[in-house]
């Protein structure tokens, strides 16, 4: 399985990832060892999605960063602000 995710940290900055494995992704981001996110404090993940095949994957993790209506629609469903 592949996995997009979202994080949020205390100042709602978002990051939007992909990743096969999810926990050992979110542990690496949690121990500051994920250069884009070792700056944000207290990240959590706020949602994630799974797929079976890592070029679904990669589109969906590819249409949420260019921030359109995919990103919109997911951010207002989840109830999150930018």
């Amino acid at each position: 399985m592949y996995y997009v995710y979202l994080l949020k940290d205390l100042f709602d900055k978002i990051y939007i990832g992909y990743s096969c494995d999810l926990k050992k992704r979110l542990k690496d981001h949690l121990n500051k060892r994920v250069y884009t996110t070792k700056k944000m404090k207290g990240l959590k993940l706020n949602y994630y999605e799974a797929y079976r095949n890592k070029e679904l994957a990669k589109l969906r993790e590819k249409k949420l960063k260019q921030f359109g209506s995919a990103y919109q629609g997911l951010i207002k469903r989840l109830g999150l602000k930018k």
